[in-house]
């Protein structure tokens, strides 16, 4: 798909930001806290489907990111930073599609970035991106980002990291910065999340308090979460101040089978790992969910991670605590909660 505009018409002297997967979960937060900083003149929102949602401030390009597809250097020209955030999560069964998009796609982006001399580049990395690590401690962001090779996520998200270091030794007056953030839910989320990750074993109206009897309590089964707003507001930070590197984002506290149960008022159970993996995997061979049973085996071995450099770089700390997040997403599960753009729609 090709697509042309103009950038907005901004202020002088504020700042021109194109974001790449401008209308998904975290694209459309990222927008929302662009578009309302002083330091930000103007937001081109790049995504295959121009959505009819139309915040203050900002144009949009419809683009695609696969190789073959848009010339992303015109519409990246002149901007003073570029965010990354296209991402394609399914189809699980074939990895080479999301490959195509995921990694062929994202250095597409990045290439382009370097090649109209945009000065900052911002990349969503992820949790994901780390290699196993510990549950009882937390990882700053030195800890080594090699990902968890069954899952084509973590594989294409660690393969980008890679990429990167050598695109920073390439291109040394850009200034990259990874954001690695947690699990990210939002109530206008809750639609998309539902359809990438449950599908339609999980009834929408059943994820209520009092209706869900018990929580899986499994080994490994701890993991950090964040609003996309707060996620958002780290993002923009990221755009307007002159930092680099890799920053950590996470909400306290991290949520175990204990907490999900306090937030459904149910019990966790405790459960032997085998049959409950086995159950998943025959589940996502029928097609009856769309989340990989390797993405579970990832989950389990994620590191809970260290935002001290976020506090202190960025000036960043999240509004919102984990169960707060949760809690909203479930509400608008509940809901059947949306947006109007083609990847949040209910």
């Amino acid at each position: 798909m090709n697509g042309t505009t103009q950038h907005a018409a901004g202020g002088t002297g504020g700042l021109r930001v194109v974001v790449v997967g401008a209308t998904g979960n975290a694209g459309t937060s990222v927008v929302e806290a662009l578009a309302g900083c002083p330091d930000v003149a103007s937001v081109l929102g790049l995504a295959r489907r121009i959505p009819d949602w139309r915040p203050a401030g900002t144009t949009w390009a419809a683009a695609d990111i696969d190789p073959g597809g848009t010339d992303l250097v015109p519409l990246l020209t002149g901007a003073d930073a570029v965010v990354h955030l296209a991402w394609k999560f399914q189809p699980t069964h074939d990895p080479v599609t999301t490959w195509r998009t995921n990694v062929l796609g994202g250095i597409r982006v990045f290439d382009a970035a370097a090649a109209a001399g945009v000065p900052a580049l911002v990349h969503a990395s992820s949790v994901g991106a780390y290699s196993p690590g510990p549950k009882a401690s937390a990882v700053d962001e030195s800890w080594p980002t090699h990902g968890w090779p069954q899952a084509a996520y973590c594989r294409e998200k660690a393969y980008l990291e890679r990429f990167l270091d050598a695109y920073e030794y390439r291109n040394p007056a850009t200034r990259v910065v990874r954001m690695r953030p947690g699990f990210l839910f939002k109530r206008e989320s809750a639609s998309q999340q539902r359809r990438l990750f449950a599908g339609r074993l999980l009834p929408a109206q059943l994820v209520r308090p009092s209706l869900v009897p018990a929580v899986p309590d499994l080994p490994g089964l701890t993991f950090q979460a964040l609003h996309t707003d707060d996620a958002a507001a780290a993002y923009r930070q990221a755009v307007v101040l002159p930092v680099r590197g890799a920053f950590n984002l996470a909400a306290d506290p991290p949520l175990d089978a204990a907490g999900l149960a306090a937030i459904l008022e149910a019990r966790p159970l405790r459960l032997p790992l085998p049959p409950v993996r086995a159950a998943l995997s025959a589940a996502w061979r029928l097609r009856l969910v769309p989340a990989s049973p390797d993405l579970f085996d990832a989950v389990l071995r994620l590191p809970l991670m260290d935002c001290s450099r976020a506090r202190d770089e960025l000036g960043w700390s999240p509004r919102r605590t984990a169960v707060e997040a949760v809690r909203e997403f479930l509400d608008g599960l509940r809901g059947q909660a949306g947006m109007d753009t083609a990847p949040l729609a209910a």
